[in-house]
């Protein structure tokens, strides 16, 4: 049987799948899906949800992979596509999830914001903690934040905006947002720390995923398309 390279989900257009083994599988995130455990419903766009359901229902890109657990081992911002992995045992949840936390994975995203920053290469350390007064928000709070620690590098820039790629060390609540935010560079299109953007479109996108796999001990590199992401924003697609 023949298993479709894509997920079906209802009122979504199907979801490439970006990578695939015995243990794991990488989705191509559409931006607007919450990423939450399956019971939390205050959202009908639940994307573990939606999978469980799917799952459930037998669905054909999940029969065919005779699949019957499918669960987040990280998290992606709502409004953030790209790269995501997922486990499909409860053991590898555990094992992928381990890996997150020992930082032992390798994860870039491409950021488009507003200004240009001074120089090419830098580094932000700015420490991360919750708004004290508004819910769902955080900030840069240096008494009680915990440590975050982003790198960035100046891919492109067009007019008064620029193509930035962003690997966090750490994996604090919208730290790369945060963090771009606090150099004077906000990603376009961010509610809570940017700027509006074209048809309102977050300008952040998890590109790739690098990590040797906790069972096969095999390097294994995950990349997402690039293309429309950069020609949303008007850039030339750079080498990657």
């Amino acid at each position: 049987m023949a298993k479709p390279p894509f997920i079906r989900l209802p009122g979504v257009a199907p979801i490439p799948i970006l990578y695939e083994d015995r243990a794991a599988l990488a989705l191509d995130k559409p931006a607007g899906w919450l990423i939450a455990p399956a019971h939390w419903l205050q959202t009908r766009r639940n994307l573990q949800a939606a999978i469980e359901s799917s799952i459930a229902h037998g669905d054909f890109w999940a029969r065919s992979r005779g699949l019957k657990f499918l669960r987040f081992v990280h998290r992606l911002d709502a409004e953030t596509s790209g790269v995501m992995l997922w486990a499909k045992s409860p053991g590898a949840v555990d094992a992928f999830t381990e890996l997150f936390e020992q930082r032992r994975v390798e994860k870039i995203y491409w950021a488009v914001v507003a200004g240009r920053p001074r120089t090419p290469e830098w580094t932000c350390t700015l420490p991360i903690g919750p708004h004290p007064t508004e819910r769902g928000r955080y900030r840069v709070d240096a008494r009680e934040g915990k440590p975050a620690e982003t790198h960035f590098r100046l891919l492109q820039t067009r007019a008064a905006l620029a193509l930035v790629e962003a690997r966090p060390i750490t994996g604090r609540t919208h730290q790369i947002r945060i963090h771009l935010a606090a150099t004077g560079c906000p990603v376009l299109g961010d509610p809570l720390y940017g700027r509006p953007g074209p048809d309102e479109h977050l300008g952040l996108r998890s590109v790739a995923l690098s990590y040797t796999d906790p069972f096969t001990r095999r390097l294994v590199r995950i990349r997402a398309p690039v293309e429309d992401f950069c020609r949303r924003f008007g850039f030339d697609p750079p080498e990657f």
